[in-house]
């Protein structure tokens, strides 16, 4: 008997949880875990974390002072509130967490250097390693300059809402740690704009983003990892098994943890090299030029962006009614 899918692909990959749901984690052992506005807006909203949301509320009113206004606290409090579920990640998982920069700083190259620092001081703070955290940060260009500045100063980044090869290879020149490829979303684009109810999951328009991606990373020796990310199905995995990670839901990963079968892998390093792929030449006009010609990655990228703000605003709403319940 081969196994289950998911214990195989955890000899040829990094598996990592994509999920703020603590117990899940508990649940799938994975090496890493990764969050993001929408699931740690999730995650607060489950009665099993009002304690971590009511901590972290209380704290930010001691910190602000019995005087300071609501909006006050409420900001604070949303400041370290992923901070807050990514210490709890971290008892539980061996590796990284990763956490995500204000999604409403994506074209501000300052302000999103100051919350990467502000974040890793926050887990330093708390007795955590910077190596044990990812700052992720959308894959704008100025994302992907202030990652460069950041990774200078031994501030690991995950470049995320990644949907373009011009996105890939600027973060690879840039020298950040991380990308994140969005497998599933770029799948719900082409079926969208073709009008196909499905793929074959070698002609996955995801899975061959990705696959691109990973060959030229490893045909031209970047050390930028490629984590596939946003699975719509068990396949779009089992495609990409062999990429450097896979940061996948809890249902996909029951899904996996459920199916007996033979893993094959596929795609391996050694055979990228072998690949004839010509090397992108990436600055910033290079790279304005590919995004508005790549529809998907424009159209995405800006999607991406406003559905983690509206996660972010409907955060600070839930944080500012708790704080009133818990004053009154």
């Amino acid at each position: 008997m081969a196994g289950s899918l998911l214990e195989q692909l955890k000899t040829m990959t990094v598996v990592v949880a994509d999920t703020g749901d603590i117990q899940a984690i508990e649940a799938f052992t994975p090496r890493d875990a990764t969050t993001n506005p929408s699931l740690i807006t999730a995650a607060a909203q489950m009665p099993q974390y009002q304690g971590i949301v009511d901590e972290t509320l209380m704290q930010a009113r001691r910190d602000c002072g019995a005087v300071a206004e609501a909006a006050q606290v409420v900001s604070l409090a949303f400041d370290r509130l992923a901070v807050a579920f990514g210490l709890k990640i971290l008892q539980i998982i061996p590796g990284r967490v990763s956490t995500e920069v204000d999604a409403r700083l994506s074209f501000d190259v300052d302000g999103t250097i100051a919350k990467g620092r502000q974040l890793i001081a926050q887990y330093e703070a708390a007795g955590v390693s910077r190596e044990r955290v990812l700052i992720k940060i959308a894959s704008t260009w100025e994302g992907i300059q202030a990652a460069a500045v950041l990774e200078k100063e031994g501030i690991h980044c995950n470049l995320t809402l990644l949907f373009g090869m011009h996105q890939a290879v600027a973060c690879a020149e840039a020298g950040v740690t991380l990308i994140s490829p969005f497998v599933g979303r770029i799948l719900d684009w082409y079926k969208k704009d073709s009008g196909r109810a499905s793929y074959a999951p070698h002609e996955d328009p995801g899975v061959v983003s990705v696959t691109q991606i990973y060959n030229y990373y490893k045909k031209f020796g970047y050390q930028t990892e490629v984590m596939g990310a946003s699975f719509r199905n068990v396949d779009e995995i089992t495609e990409l098994a062999g990429c450097d990670l896979l940061t996948i839901g809890p249902s996909l990963l029951k899904e996996l943890q459920a199916t007996q079968g033979e893993l094959p892998l596929k795609l391996d390093a050694k055979v990228a090299k072998t690949v004839a792929i010509e090397r992108i030449p990436m600055d910033q006009a290079i790279f304005a030029k590919m995004h508005v010609a790549d529809r998907m990655a424009d159209e995405k990228l800006a999607e991406g962006i406003a559905g983690f703000t509206q996660a972010l605003e409907t955060l600070e709403a839930l944080l500012a009614n708790r704080l009133k319940t818990l004053e009154a």
